[in-house]
């Protein structure tokens, strides 16, 4: 049978424990690089604010699945299968189905894209808290993000008013 992605379900949170447990499952059992290939963890990078400091953090993207590019025999299903945290492939009946060469290119595509501009954690409606300025420990929710300026428009009732202020990215956290 022919190389193919499968996505392979495992704990939400596990997913980098299982691709170790996997990886050095399929070379004990002399299958790595003869079936199985290479295992993968889509994330991308997020800029976020955390203590006042702007930090980039990878985020899952599909949070409780790696994607797995091997042959589909009888050892590779088991060894698979039998991995500690993983629950099962994503499958159609007992079988489990492949992902479409488009689908994985679209997938890598987007990775690579992540890693040149990271993805701004803030957008409409998210309720945030003021950790540095002059509006220190108040909240409010965010009306408009302006990410090439790196400033956010957050609505923060102040006397009883909704009062609009323009803040830095680094002013603010997500609650």
């Amino acid at each position: 049978m022919a190389r193919a992605w499968y996505a392979v379900h495992t704990i939400a949170g596990h997913e980098n424990k299982v691709r170790d447990l996997l990886t050095r499952r399929a070379q004990i059992e002399n299958l790595w690089d003869y079936d199985i290939y290479e295992i993968l963890i889509p994330t991308e990078q997020e800029m976020a604010t955390r203590n006042g400091k702007r930090v980039v953090k990878d985020k899952k993207v599909f949070p409780g699945y790696i994607l797995v590019r091997m042959n589909l025999t009888d050892d590779t299903y088991k060894v698979v299968k039998g991995t500690s945290g993983v629950t099962g492939f994503i499958q159609s009946g007992n079988k489990p189905v492949p992902l479409e060469d488009y689908e994985v290119r679209r997938i890598l595509t987007n990775l690579e894209q992540s890693k040149e501009s990271p993805k701004i954690a803030y957008s409409k409606n998210d309720v945030i808290r003021v950790v540095e300025g002059p509006f220190s420990d108040y909240s409010g929710k965010i009306e408009e993000v302006v990410a090439d300026k790196e400033k956010i428009r957050v609505l923060i009732n102040i006397f009883g008013r909704e009062t609009p202020v323009e803040l830095d990215f680094n002013q603010v956290e997500k609650m």
